[in-house]
């Protein structure tokens, strides 16, 4: 039943069109020559990406992309912190919610398919309430650093973008512990097909993760939370209304590709601690007020001990 599921999503998958695809390519700048950037100079490093933001959305004006020019144009306000951004393609950006310097809690934000600069604000607000909800002394990192596969895509049932974007995230948070120090608590929290970025890049991570949370998960691309080989505490919920629970977890090769991510994340089988998520449905995790945001806003300060478990 499993490889059947399986099959009939890759047949869908390649016979639906994806529009993306046949998309022109928008001109911009590569992204902004910033050296390894220290406490001391971040504000530098904002500004580089600011400016290179803005540079992008003249040349997609230019280019007649109104909607692109004005996705680059937000991200060029003076009040917004890029420690990473690139206009081209369907974008990359890596944004800065707090006092990066001086926080003791780090949350990074992996985001699932069909996430881009056009699409950006969804991932953003849940940034945002991630924060609110945080309180002082926190940042919040929203890590679009990969190019994710389109929802309704052969490459959404496959690890061939996650295992592009793996090398990507291990060298940020390399850098981001270079930043931050030692003492600093640094939490990963992955959704949806991040959570396949996320399980590749903590196999053979070489820098200390205190938390790895998946939600939403369609697999991580390991059999288990040991198959991982990270030292990181290990977290998986699932709401109750999120259709990713009828995706079979599994991994089985068809057309001459492994397709499938393996086992389910909040099964017993995994090993993961398993705690809430409410009744949301899959794009519900960061929802503020929701108890998924509660309990990922647990994980991320330390205090678990008395957060609600499934």
């Amino acid at each position: 039943m499993r490889r059947t599921l399986l099959a009939a999503l890759v047949m869908g998958a390649v016979v639906v069109p994806v529009s993306a695809a046949a998309r022109p390519q928008i001109p911009a700048p590569p992204p902004a020559s910033v050296a390894p950037v220290t406490p001391s100079t971040l504000h530098k490093a904002y500004e580089a990406n600011r400016a290179n933001a803005a540079q992008a959305s003249r040349m997609a004006a230019d280019h007649g992309d109104r909607t692109r020019a004005a996705a680059d144009r937000a991200m060029a306000d003076p009040t917004r912190h890029f420690l990473f951004f690139d206009g081209r393609a369907s974008g990359r950006a890596v944004e800065v919610f707090g006092d990066l310097a001086h926080a003791k809690h780090i949350a990074v934000l992996v985001p699932g398919s069909d996430t881009t600069l056009e699409t950006y604000d969804r991932f953003r607000a849940g940034a945002v309430a991630l924060h609110n909800r945080l309180g002082p002394h926190t940042a919040v990192i929203a890590w679009l650093g990969y190019e994710t596969p389109g929802t309704v895509s052969t490459t959404a049932l496959t690890t061939g973008r996650a295992q592009d974007a793996a090398p990507h995230l291990q060298q940020f948070l390399r850098e981001l512990r270079g930043v931050v120090g030692q003492s600093a608590q640094i939490s990963l929290l992955c959704h949806s097909y991040g959570t396949v970025v996320c399980g590749s890049a903590a196999r053979g991570l070489d820098v200390d993760v205190d938390d790895i949370a998946f939600v939403g998960s369609p697999g991580t691309g390991a059999d288990s939370a040991a198959a991982l080989h990270t030292s990181a505490r290990v977290w998986a919920a699932r709401g109750a209304d999120d259709w990713i629970a009828n995706v079979p977890h599994a991994r089985v090769d068809l057309f001459g590709a492994t397709v499938g991510f393996g086992t389910d994340p909040v099964s017993p089988a995994f090993g993961a601690q398993v705690f809430a998520a409410g009744d949301g449905g899959h794009s519900d995790y960061f929802t503020p007020g929701s108890v998924s945001l509660d309990n990922l806003a647990r994980i991320v300060l330390g205090d678990t001990s008395e957060m609600p478990r499934a």
